[in-house]
């Protein structure tokens, strides 16, 4: 068992199911929604987005592509997080909730096709 590969596998998943974590409730209803949860999709997005950097395949490369939609998509909600409640000072209202929480679908998705991409490559590789 390669550990490197074990390690890879673990963060991107991990990547995954937290953006799940965070996704899931009431759109618009922020008592639904951690902004510690978001904080922490976007820590480990982070750290995925590191490790698929040495990759020099055609995989590698769309890996890569998925995880910085995420990490743009992550960041931006974060930003406007931050811009509601620290900046604007409104809070976080319904419609700034929907929109935090549209940006995170998209990550989602990036993430979706990510672990996708993971095990079908897998699964190739064993053939």
């Amino acid at each position: 068992m390669n550990f490197e590969k074990v390690i890879f596998g673990f963060f991107i998943v991990l990547s995954l199911t937290l953006n799940v974590g965070f996704f899931l409730g009431e759109y618009d209803n922020a008592a639904h929604h951690s902004v510690f949860e978001l904080f922490a999709v976007v820590v480990v997005n982070l750290i995925a987005t590191g490790l698929k950097l040495g990759d020099r395949s055609q995989i590698g490369a769309i890996l890569l592509a998925t995880s910085l939609v995420a990490d743009f998509e992550l960041i931006a909600a974060a930003l406007r997080w931050t811009f509601a409640v620290h900046i604007a000072g409104t809070g976080v209202t319904p419609d700034v909730m929907a929109s935090i929480i549209a940006l995170a679908g998209g990550a989602l998705v990036a993430n979706i096709i990510s672990v996708v991409i993971l095990v079908s490559e897998t699964l190739m590789s064993r053939l």
